[in-house]
């Protein structure tokens, strides 16, 4: 039996850097845009391919974490899809539940890296078309499971969540945008069986429905549905708030050395917390929600570094930490401050 299953999306990623002119466009995040003329060939600077996807980006670290991991997603009968088998199998990565079909090819992102910014062109291909037909939980048993739903995958979540209680599974659950915006409700409905949500300020907030700015009364709210699991809402630069039911943890980030690029930090985030926990409930011996605060802050301290390691490279996966990584001093020391809730 495996320690964690990843469920979720496996994509083929190819990361180009440019230096594209851009344009005042206050429609964008950074108020910028590209211009590109039509019917042309531009030259770009270098070209980096990898893996993502929710599901492939948290089994690589479970996998350099020590655990035995499968990942389950589906991918097409192509070139990319062969790509991403034989990188995670590199990983150590159990991918006989990986589903394959032929009428659509492997989700595929190209990320355009500039000025610390990237622009994602998606396509979503074998990834939309994962669902309860694609799975064999007859196999499918482990110990954790970590979901992150994405696209039309996420009508999975009922049923998958009703197999993981009858079963006595753990589910870690990282909702996608895409999730939360169709089936709120049912989220919040199946919260109390979820050991570990991890969400950052903006999804929390809709979960809630209560705005950000309220921060107590949004912990209050979801902590009352989440009962008795764990709740760990990230702030982007600023750190991370948890919570596990009776204590409040803050938490700040560790010093970047560089920013090559944030894909991928917040599956860095979630699996590594899960990990974290995953761990100290070996060495206890007890359940997730037993744990004590020494066990949550070891779960934040594993989940920040790791994150602030994936953005010190480009690609989603590239700087996940090892178990032998994390233990370097560097990791050592995060400022964590607790009180009751």
């Amino acid at each position: 039996m495996h320690d964690v299953v990843t469920i979720g999306s496996t994509t083929r990623d190819a990361f180009y850097k440019v230096k594209f002119p851009t344009i005042s466009w206050p429609k964008t995040p950074s108020g910028r845009a590209y211009v590109l003329p039509l019917g042309t060939k531009l030259e770009v600077d270098d070209i980096y391919y990898t893996i993502g996807g929710n599901a492939a980006n948290a089994s690589v670290t479970f996998a350099r974490q020590g655990f035995r991991v499968a990942a389950e997603g589906k991918i097409g009968t192509d070139l990319a899809g062969d790509g991403v088998l034989e990188r995670l199998r590199e990983e150590g990565v159990t991918t006989n539940l990986i589903a394959r079909t032929s009428e659509k090819g492997t989700a595929y992102s190209v990320l355009l890296l500039q000025d610390g910014e990237r622009t994602i062109l998606a396509y979503h291909g074998a990834s939309d078309t994962f669902t309860m037909r694609d799975l064999r939980l007859s196999v499918f048993r482990a110990k954790w499971w970590y979901l992150s739903l994405a696209g039309e995958s996420y009508k999975m979540f009922m049923p998958l969540m009703q197999f993981a209680k009858k079963n006595g599974i753990a589910v870690a659950f990282n909702p996608s945008g895409y999730h939360l915006r169709r089936d709120k409700k049912g989220i919040l409905r199946l919260l109390k069986d979820v050991a570990f949500l991890c969400v950052n300020d903006e999804e929390a907030a809709m979960l809630a429905g209560i705005p950000w700015r309220h921060e107590s009364r949004v912990f209050k709210k979801l902590d009352a549905l989440l009962s008795p699991g764990i709740l760990a809402v990230t702030t982007g630069s600023t750190g991370v708030t948890v919570s596990d039911g009776s204590r409040i943890y803050k938490a700040g980030i560790f010093k970047e050395k560089k920013l090559a690029d944030r894909t991928g930090a917040g599956d860095a985030f979630g699996s590594g917390f899960t990990a974290g926990l995953m761990r100290r409930c070996q060495v206890s011996g007890v359940r997730c929600h037993d744990l004590g605060k020494d066990d949550i802050r070891y779960a934040i301290r594993l989940a920040t570094a790791n994150a602030t390691s994936v953005v010190e490279h480009i690609g989603a996966t590239e700087g996940t930490l090892t178990k032998r990584e994390f233990n370097a001093p560097r990791w050592k020391k995060l400022n964590i401050a607790i009180r009751e809730a």
